[in-house]
Parts: C-alpha cells; structure tokens; sequence
C-alpha cells in the first residue's frame, strides 16, 4: 500500500470517527440575547437578559441540561403567531418560572415553579406570541403578576 493510500485511509477513518454524535440534540444556536424590561403593577421595572429562541430548533432545545439559570437570565421565546404554545421541562434540570406573553407583550398567563424533568405538558390554556423562562420563584421575588407588561426590542 502507498503511503498516499495510507495517508487517505487514516483522513476518512479521522472524518467518520469525528462525524459521530454523542448528543442527539442540535448544537446551541450562537448566543442571541436581548434585554427584557418588565414592568410589574407595584414596584421598579427588572431586566431580564434572554436569550432568544426564534427557530423550531431553538425552542425544542430550549434550556435542557443547564445545572444554573442566574436571576436576571432567562431563554425568550418567539413564535411566529399568537396560539395557545404548551411547553414541558423534559430534560430540564431546573425550576422555571413561564411567562406567556400576548402580541401586545401583556403578561395573559405565568407557570410558577415549574418542575424539572417532568414531560407532562404545561399551558396556561390562552394564546401567547411570546414566553419567557426565569428561574423559579422570579415572578414571586420580583412581584410579576399576570396582566404586567413587558418591552424588548427584536
């Protein structure tokens, strides 16, 4: 065998080994992040720094396998319509606090503390256009409640 031959057997062996995925998920999408004022009927707006979740891929990934979601940092998703969007916490080590957005950025719905891994589907029964993941107990820390409204920039 030539060296040629040897050399273009071990490429193909080097690309076939590093094209083998160990993680059936999709990569992280580059970080896109924008700032999130909410704004609660009593008290000082906060700023949540999300990241956006825009594509199918995106929001399917979503926040699974994070260990730590710091406050004022969260995931903000971005549907192209208004419709009821029911969410679960597969693969999700951490307790989130959801909330459902309408097109006029009003809070319609929140799901408070929300129970890591559990595959069982979560709505609050109204149509969003927008939800944001925080940690747990934000909403209660921060005094969101429904009807609060937010602003961001897209």
């Amino acid at each position: 065998m030539s060296v040629l031959a040897a050399w273009i057997g071990l490429f193909a062996a080097c690309v076939a080994c590093c094209s083998c995925k160990s993680d059936p998920l999709p990569k992280a999408p580059p970080e896109k992040k924008v700032d999130v004022r909410l704004f609660p009927a009593k008290g000082d707006p906060v700023v949540v720094r999300a990241e956006l979740a825009v594509t199918e891929e995106e929001r399917r990934r979503g926040l699974m396998y994070r260990e730590h979601l710091e406050d004022g940092q969260g995931m903000l998703f971005i549907f192209q319509e208004e419709a009821e969007h029911p969410f679960w916490m597969k693969n999700t080590k951490i307790p989130l606090d959801m909330l459902f957005l309408d097109s006029n950025r009003r809070i319609v719905g929140i799901l408070r503390d929300t129970k890591p891994m559990n595959e069982k589907s979560l709505s609050v029964g109204l149509p969003s256009r927008y939800v944001l993941e925080v940690p747990g107990g934000y909403c209660d820390r921060h005094g969101i409640h429904i009807r609060d409204s937010a602003e961001f920039n897209l």
